[in-house]
């Protein structure tokens, strides 16, 4: 059975992201996020009812401060009480799963897409997407960059310009380039 490039990239294999249907989706997603992007600050209830729509799935109890961007929105699910602050990105070619009581401060990126290393399968548009995981009581600070694949875990905090590339255990404080674990809570 062939496999969509759709199919290839949920599965975190190797797909070409500039396939039709993938284009469309990332088109529909980019409008979404235009019109909660430009909505009056007052416009709570309409810059949700964006986000309910555009995210897989979203808790109880969340606000996420314009501007946001994401690559399609469905793969993202988040648990109660997320606070997001300005500037996030998330490239969710993968899954991105955002436990409950998380705070992510200004200009983080959760980046689940990445490009092979044999230069000529990347010439040739080829990517592949691995899923990030973050627990409970959550705090990443600001600018904080998580690459593909991570699992952060519950009542962790990463502390602010951290790039993180590996997993991060739960009850840690962990900091730095790359992120690494400072001291257990």
């Amino acid at each position: 059975m062939i496999m969509t490039e759709k199919e290839k990239m949920l599965k975190g294999k190797l797909y070409k992201a500039f396939a039709e249907e993938l284009l469309k989706e990332r088109q529909f997603a980019r409008e979404m996020v235009y019109t909660f992007n430009t909505l009056h600050p007052s416009e709570t209830e309409q810059k949700n009812k964006i986000i309910v729509e555009l995210f897989g799935k979203v808790g109880n109890n969340f606000f996420i401060e314009p501007p946001f961007r994401c690559d399609y929105g469905y793969n993202i699910s988040a648990g109660d009480n997320l606070y997001i602050n300005y500037n996030c990105t998330i490239l969710d070619c993968a899954n991105v799963i955002i436990g409950n009581n998380v705070l992510i401060a200004p200009n983080v990126s959760l980046i689940t897409a990445g490009h092979p290393i044999d230069w000529e399968s990347r010439n040739e548009g080829n990517e592949f997407a691995l899923p990030i995981s973050i627990g409970d009581n959550v705090w990443i600070g600001c600018g904080v960059i998580v690459n593909p694949g991570v699992r952060i875990g519950n009542n962790t905090i990463i502390g602010s310009g951290s790039v993180v590339t590996r997993d991060i255990p739960s009850n840690s404080i962990a900091f730095g380039n790359p992120c690494r674990v400072y001291r257990d809570i």
